[in-house]
């Protein structure tokens, strides 16, 4: 398919289009979430197995570095799933 029929596609149907652009930031945030918890998660069974910490450790054992990192993509999750619900809201205004 040539790139001039696939822009005439998406503009015979601009708010599938921009619905399709919502489901992608959808997917990227929730998926960037996910994968924050899991990796958060995973640091913790590995402090937990590497020294006799308490059983119920917190995130304030991982270093700064570690926990500044896990910030940033939490942020930038909702950050994604925040320009999804608005581009979603957008596409429904045509």
């Amino acid at each position: 398919m040539s790139l001039q029929a696939l822009f005439s596609l998406a503009l015979s149907h601009p708010a599938q289009s921009i619905n399709a652009l919502a489901l992608f930031f959808a997917v990227a945030g929730s998926w960037l979430l996910i994968a924050t918890h899991i990796r958060q998660r995973r640091a913790i069974a590995g402090l937990l197995a590497d020294s006799e910490v308490a059983e119920n450790a917190e995130l304030s054992t991982l270093d700064a570095s570690t926990l500044q990192l896990n910030r940033f993509f939490i942020s930038f999750g909702y950050a994604c799933l925040g320009i999804a619900l608005l581009v979603s809201w957008f596409s429904t205004q045509f």
